[in-house]
Order: structure tokens, then C-alpha cells, then sequence
């Protein structure tokens, strides 16, 4: 039986140029998905699967992020004086649905080194990484809550991983099943950062959750920075598994690439849609629409 999880780490220290000029001065993770922004979506994801400290790893520009989990006593002041209570319950859950930590991240030298930031924040125990490009719709069960499921029964570190287009598979890391599969899990045998498809193990993409055990960071420390001067996750995960197993999982659930202005948009009106205050006169709205080019 595997440890419980109690800690996630949320790499958040990335510049967001595919969005730019919205992100030249705010986060790329404080971009409103219809009314929260994208980091709100993730940490709830994790506050729902039972994980109770977050790790924020930040760079410059990121202060935003810290105050909006933080209390803001001026402006519950305000909404209590109006009376607003539906409006003072929502803003005073953002900051007390769990505890948050924050540790810069001087330099961006990928995702590895954002993870190794973390080292003494986790401590001697496993832990998720949760990444706030991916926005996963999952009703039934938080989709890190399926991978801290798949580690308890393996005592293995668990990733995500979505079947996508042969021809799409140079934008992800992708894994090489060993073979052996249970259900919806797969053993890993290697894993490739952005391979060219014609040289690619598999179509089964690595997305932004990971449930992973602290023998990680000593891997991580020891790997070797890539052509760019970024310390790659999937190395040092590749180097663990020639001590260790690890499990790869095709969860339930919707991803949206909110990191892609397309993605973007496409999870921004689906969730619309979704919206029990927004969603039917959305809809009518949409069918109705008639746009002149």
C-alpha cells in the first residue's frame, strides 16, 4: 500500500509567450477560463482528490497568482457591507480550501529543475505535480485522483497519458508501454521528449499529471541540461526506471490545452456551456449567431 499523498507542486513560473501581448504583464495562469482563472481549475483539482499543501513554484511577474489564494480583507469588507454574501462565501473559499507555499524559480531551465525547487518543501515522501496547461473535465473522479489511486496500488510513480494524433506527437513526451497492461494502465518501459512520429514508440502523450516518489529529485539533480540549457522530466524519469517501475494511465476525463490559443478557446466555451448560470442562453446564443467575415 502506497503512502498518502498530501503535497502537490504546481510549476508556474513560465513565461506564457504563446499568449502574448495578454501575458506581457499577467500570468498566463491568471487568464479567466469564463469566470476563474486557469491555476484555479488545477488547484481544485488537487483540493477534490484530497491533497491538502500546494507548492507553487514562481518566477517574476508572478505575485498575482499569491494574491489571488491569499485573503482579501478589503474586499471582503466591502462585499459584507454591501451584503453580498453569495459573492463574500466565493472569495473567502479561494483562500481557505488548503495551504499554499510559493518558491521562486530564478531561472526557466525547464520542467525538472521547477520540480527540484521543491526538494526540501516535500521532503522524504511522494507527492503530485500538476501542470496548468491541462484542464481536465473529470465529474467522476479528479483525474490526479485516478494516478494517486494507480500509486497506492502500485507503490510506483504514475503518469497521465491521452492517446493523440500520430502527427501531434512531437508536441508531447510520449511513452513506450513495457507490455504490460491492467485495464486502463500501462507498465513503462522508456519514455521520449517530442520524438518525430516517424520515430515514435507509441501515441500515448504524457500529460501534466504526475504522482511521483522522492527518489526523483536526486535523479533530476544528476541529469545533464538539454541542447535549450532545460533539465528534462522525462530523463530523469527514464533514469529512475532503470531502478524502479512506473505506470503510465489513459485517465477519464476531457483535456483541454489551455496553453494553445485554440485549446483556450475551445475549453472556454465548452465550460460555458457547462455553466449552470451561463449555459442555456449561451447555447441559444451560439445557434443564433451569424457572424459576417
Amino acid at each position: 500500500m502506497g503512502k498518502k499523498i498530501t503535497k502537490a507542486v504546481f510549476p508556474v513560473a513560465g513565461m506564457g509567450t504563446r499568449f502574448l501581448p495578454a501575458t506581457k504583464a499577467s500570468p498566463k495562469e491568471m487568464l479567466p477560463l469564463v469566470d476563474k482563472p486557469l491555476i484555479q481549475y488545477v488547484v481544485e483539482e488537487a483540493v477534490a482528490a484530497g491533497i491538502t499543501e500546494m507548492i507553487m513554484i514562481t518566477g517574476r511577474n508572478k505575485h498575482s497568482i499569491e494574491d489571488h489564494f491569499d485573503k482579501a480583507v478589503e474586499l471582503e469588507l466591502l462585499l459584507e457591507s454591501k451584503g453580498d454574501l453569495k459573492n463574500l462565501e466565493t472569495v473567502r473559499n479561494i483562500s481557505e480550501m488548503c495551504d499554499f507555499c510559493y518558491i521562486r524559480q530564478k531561472e526557466p531551465k525547464g520542467l525538472g529543475h521547477a520540480i527540484l525547487r521543491a526538494r526540501e518543501m516535500v521532503g522524504n515522501e511522494p507527492f503530485a505535480v500538476l501542470l496548468g496547461d491541462d484542464i481536465i473535465h473529470a465529474p467522476g473522479r479528479p483525474v490526479i485522483g485516478q494516478l494517486m489511486e494507480l500509486f497506492e496500488r502500485k507503490n510506483a510513480p504514475a503518469i497521465a497519458v491521452e492517446k493523440v494524433p500520430m502527427k501531434n506527437v512531437s508536441s508531447y513526451g510520449v511513452i513506450e508501454p513495457s507490455g504490460v497492461n491492467e485495464g486502463r494502465a500501462h507498465g513503462i518501459k522508456s519514455m521520449v521528449e517530442k520524438p518525430p512520429a516517424d520515430k515514435a514508440p507509441s501515441n500515448l502523450a504524457i500529460i501534466g499529471r504526475y504522482i511521483l516518489t522522492p527518489e526523483i529529485f536526486e535523479f533530476i539533480a544528476q541529469t545533464p541540461p538539454d541542447a535549450k540549457g532545460e533539465i528534462q522530466l522525462t530523463a530523469a524519469l527514464n533514469a529512475q526506471l532503470a531502478n524502479s517501475p512506473a505506470w503510465a494511465l489513459e485517465f477519464e476525463g476531457k483535456r483541454y490545452d489551455a496553453g494553445d490559443k485554440l485549446g483556450f478557446l475551445i475549453a472556454t466555451v465548452e465550460h460555458a456551456l457547462r455553466s449552470e448560470t451561463l449555459g442555456e442562453n449561451f447555447r441559444q446564443y451560439l445557434a443564433g449567431l451569424r457572424l459576417e467575415k
